[in-house]
């Protein structure tokens, strides 16, 4: 098993959910604690499940995130409030650490309902192909999670992230429109893969990835791995089976109440 080191990204300054990292969310046991706590527990479980050499640490650009952190006993490191996305943070956060980790994990500070068992695919699609400079995660879109994306889409929303990937499982294209294309009311000749936002990286890559400037795709989609495709950089897609809940991110106010019971829902199936 390679040595891992799974990284959380937290801000506080995000436009549509200010110091959302604070939100408080109710668990199964009835108590409100910061989102952030879920992700850690969420950090913890994976670290457990890649074994010894796996640690876990909050990569932050916010004092009171980093006292939050500290005062529940997370490890936790300060990075440049420069900082565009999870992925130059992750880099920022590796270069200032005495780690010297085989693969990053990149698990995203509002992602707290992500599965162990996720963190540990795309672990294993990295370590399976040296030529991957990084991999992420994807799962195949229910009729029901189809129609709700293009529901979104008509009314002029993002309801998610999609990808396209070769016959070899390495992505072609990443976007906020649903790819391929896939006409309302009719089945598609293949499943649509809604993208999630977990990553693992080779280190000399998310270095290369730091040094280079956003790319006008990049920008346009909003989507922070493009800049690994516009590079030539190989992305694997490991591709997962849908937990037991639903993997609903914290990026709006309104998804407390929706992430709430999906909490419930996954102690009830993976109890401490």
């Amino acid at each position: 098993m390679s040595r891992v080191l799974i990284i959380i990204p937290a801000r506080l300054a995000s436009t549509r959910f200010p110091a959302k990292p604070l939100a408080l969310l109710t668990g199964a046991d009835g108590v409100p604690r910061p989102a952030l706590h879920y992700t850690w527990q969420a950090g913890l479980a994976a670290a457990q499940a890649l074994g010894a050499q796996a640690r876990c640490v909050i990569a932050t650009d916010d004092q009171s995130i980093a006292d939050l952190a500290a005062a529940e006993g997370m490890a936790v490191v300060m990075t440049p409030t420069s900082c565009a996305n999870g992925t130059e943070r992750c880099a920022a956060a590796l270069a200032v650490l005495e780690d010297e980790p085989e693969i990053v994990v990149n698990l995203q500070g509002d992602a707290p309902l992500t599965p162990a068992a996720m963190v540990a695919a795309v672990v294993a699609r990295l370590e399976a192909d040296p030529s991957l400079a990084m991999a992420t995660v994807a799962v195949p879109a229910s009729p029901a999670v189809l129609a709700h994306l293009q529901a979104d889409a008509a009314a002029g929303r993002v309801g998610g992230t999609t990808v396209v990937c070769n016959s070899t499982g390495r992505a072609l294209y990443f976007s906020k429109s649903i790819i391929p294309h896939v006409s309302p009311g009719t089945a598609p000749n293949q499943s649509v893969l809604l993208h999630l936002g977990l990553y693992a990286y080779r280190p000399a890559a998310l270095a290369d990835y730091a040094a280079r400037a956003p790319v006008p795709l990049e920008l346009q989609e909003g989507l922070e791995q493009l800049r690994f495709l516009d590079a030539g950089l190989p992305v694997g897609v490991a591709i997962c089976a849908a937990p037991g809940w639903e993997m609903i991110e914290l990026n709006n106010p309104g998804d407390i109440a929706l992430i709430e019971p999906e909490l419930a829902r996954r102690a009830a199936l993976e109890p401490a």
